[in-house]
């Protein structure tokens, strides 16, 4: 993905009292490709591409307060979010005209806009699972509690997560997953470090859970040491999981097991219970994707008493719930995750919130209205038409490739002729008429979604495999690759301007929009997608000997990577940003080639005075343009399988003599490696 993947104004705010920045859009602004007016011409593009192409964009853009970093994309999802906004606004003001959908989706908006409805339930929309916790009597009980907490759809991460995906060994079909999950911080190695900062943010955890146990009654002491409990579970649990490069190893996460085999390796969590209180389908096999946690689990069933179980039930609740509840619950999530983890200095306002909730739990209704207003028949069409040209290209990378065998070549176009182009928004759209949305009960609507979510995910369990369906919404500034499924989708969203404008010309429009596919294209031969099939399936379809010269031309990428510094004396973890590193440059060089095939014979020109070679560079760089905050930067340094913005784009270009060219680079200067990689 180009983008990462993967989460506070008053209703009765009068328009007057509104900024015109805090006005929703009634229609989306046309906002054209960057180019020129953004290219810094004091630097040299030789030595540093990345503030050459976005100098100017990124002294113009500073990072709002609200964000905790600020790009073309995600000034381009503000625009979005915007006008969103607005079609959530007008829904909400009711009448008999609105369709099944807009009541849907303006209810859930309105009543999730009426700041002083939330503010005077407080904690109640979670009294009663409160009281759950209150009543468990022993360990026996608490598989009974975690299934109704998953089967209600907000807290499904407690103490481990519960879904449906499709079978690595036969992708057609969905099974059931068993998922390592259960923590507070954002990775396992939170808990594990053991430097200053590692050790401060511990510190920092424990005193945020504290004070939200007290939030919901406890006493200052009896929190303190709760909070300690929870801690100590939740680091036994952390340091039984694997980490974010392990997990990138499919291999690793393919541990089949039968029904009866966990029961017995795990005998201390009742999972009969659980599945029949989560209303499973029937099914003999799952997938228990790290079988050393769930031994860790079962350990500390045994070992941790009622009370500590308790405390850690507790907490995950409130912090699952904490966006659906009154400003102290919210501030202090903010305060913590965003203000002290991210740097982001003030909360973003609530219609910000609201909206992205609508678009989150009831994205394709909204979403519809949303393609409706925003996608033209031609832009998908077009679109289409370059992931033809980009697929056809890659046809033809493969076949003249030097060092791969015939054998392999041959499996490869197999799987690049069975790749399913999706584009804009889905076939047939989500039926959420089962969804009860009421125009007063914001979280009972946010309650009722995502219990529909989760059963309609767990639902899948033994069924064949849709491969007609999505994992983003339409209005999503992002892109992503399925292994398992073999298909790229690319969401209305990230086909707008200035990521992809019709008005221009090929060569900008090439640099990004089919970079950005040939970005998706490359991941289903990166160094995880190459081991799916084109079926889906985790098989070894290399020869011995091209998987070695596969993994060698990876390691130049990796070692290149390794070299950059992210913040402070912080590196880029190159082993778990290999993949989309590796999309990058294959991605870039499949867009130039196709962009070359389509324009030859075109009489190309010079435009506001780049050559028409550097004007598909800049277009490439500038979906890039902007800045994260150094609080940002260390999160993602652990986090994000991305590489920082800067380096997708000079670690890029400094591999393509095609970009040295194009600006007369000179052999030494730090655009040109002198031992470039190239994978694909």
């Amino acid at each position: 993905m180009r983008a990462s993947f993967v989460l506070l104004l008053s209703g009765g705010l009068s328009a007057a009292f509104m900024s015109a920045q805090e006005m929703p859009l009634s229609e989306l602004p046309y906002t054209p490709s960057l180019e020129m007016k953004f290219v810094d011409k004091a630097v040299d593009p030789c030595v540093d591409f990345y503030k050459y192409a976005c100098g100017q964009w990124n002294k113009l853009n500073p990072i709002p307060a609200d964000q905790a970093r600020w790009d073309v994309y995600g000034k381009m999802d503000e625009e979005n979010t915007r006008y969103l906004w607005g079609i959530l606004d007008q829904a909400s003001k009711g009448g008999a005209s609105r369709t099944a959908n807009e009541q849907k989706i303006g209810d859930y908006f309105g009543a999730c806009m009426n700041v002083p409805a939330v503010e005077k339930a407080g904690s109640q929309p979670i009294a009663a699972e409160l009281a759950r916790i209150s009543a468990l009597q022993s360990v026996n009980d608490i598989a009974a509690y975690v299934a109704a907490e998953h089967r209600g759809g907000i807290n499904t991460n407690v103490l481990f997560a519960f879904d449906a995906e499709p079978d690595l060994d036969n992708s057609s079909q969905m099974l059931a997953y068993a998922l390592a999950g259960g923590l507070g911080l954002p990775d396992r190695d939170y808990y594990t470090k053991t430097d200053a900062k590692s050790v401060e943010i511990r510190q920092r955890y424990l005193k945020h859970v504290t004070q939200n146990l007290e939030l919901i009654g406890e006493t200052p002491k009896n929190a303190k040491a709760d909070a300690e409990k929870v801690m100590a579970i939740e680091t036994k649990l952390a340091k039984a999981s694997l980490t974010r490069v392990e997990q990138r190893d499919p291999y690793k996460l393919k541990n089949r097991f039968t029904r009866e085999k966990l029961i017995a390796f795990t005998p201390r969590f009742h999972w009969q219970t659980y599945w029949a209180d989560t209303a499973l389908p029937a099914f003999e096999d799952l997938n228990v994707n790290q079988p050393k946690f769930f031994a860790a689990v079962n350990e500390a069933l045994g070992k941790n008493n009622l009370a500590a179980w308790r405390a850690y039930f507790r907490w995950h609740l409130v912090h699952a719930y904490a966006e659906y509840l009154s400003s102290p619950f919210d501030k202090s999530y903010f305060e913590f995750y965003s203000g002290y983890l991210r740097g982001v200095k003030t909360q973003p306002p609530r219609w910000k919130m609201c909206t992205n909730l609508v678009d989150r739990q009831l994205g394709e209704a909204l979403g519809q209205v949303f393609v409706a207003r925003t996608f033209t028949p031609e832009t998908k069409a077009s679109t289409l038409r370059i992931v033809k040209q980009i697929e056809a290209e890659m046809g033809t990378d493969i076949e003249k490739l030097s060092w791969m065998s015939d054998g392999t070549k041959k499996q490869a176009l197999v799987k690049l002729q069975g790749i399913l182009n999706k584009i804009g928004y889905p076939d047939r759209w989500r039926d959420y008429s089962s969804v009860e949305i009421l125009p007063d009960d914001f979280a009972g609507n946010a309650k009722r979604a995502e219990a529909f979510e989760e059963h309609r995910q767990l639902s899948r369990i033994g069924k064949p495999v849709d491969r007609s369906e999505w994992d983003m919404t339409p209005p999503t500034v992002n892109a992503y690759y399925d292994p398992q499924t073999n298909q790229i989708n690319f969401p209305a969203g990230v086909l707008l301007p200035p990521l992809y404008d019709p008005k221009m010309d090929a060569a900008p429009n090439y640099g990004n929009t089919a970079a950005t596919i040939g970005h998706e294209l490359t991941h289903g031969f990166d160094d995880e997608g190459r081991q799916f099939d084109a079926k889906g399936n985790l098989r070894d379809w290399w020869t011995p000997e091209d998987a070695r010269e596969f993994e060698q031309r990876v390691g130049c990428v990796r070692d290149q990577y390794a070299q950059y510094v992210v913040v402070d004396d912080i590196h880029i973890n190159s082993k778990l940003t290999l993949g989309e590193d590796v999309a990058d440059l294959g991605g870039t060089m499949l867009a130039y080639i196709a962009w070359k095939h389509a324009t030859a014979q075109e009489n190309l020109r010079p435009v506001d005075g780049l050559t028409p070679d550097q004007r598909f560079f800049v277009g490439m760089a500038q979906w890039a343009c902007g800045d994260e905050r150094p609080e940002e930067k260390r999160v993602n340094a652990t986090v994000n399988p991305h590489s920082p913005n800067e380096f997708r784009v000079n670690g890029v270009v400094s591999n393509m003599p095609e970009f040295g060219h194009a600006f007369s680079c000179k052999e030494g200067q730090p655009m040109m490696r002198p031992n470039a990689c190239r994978v694909w």
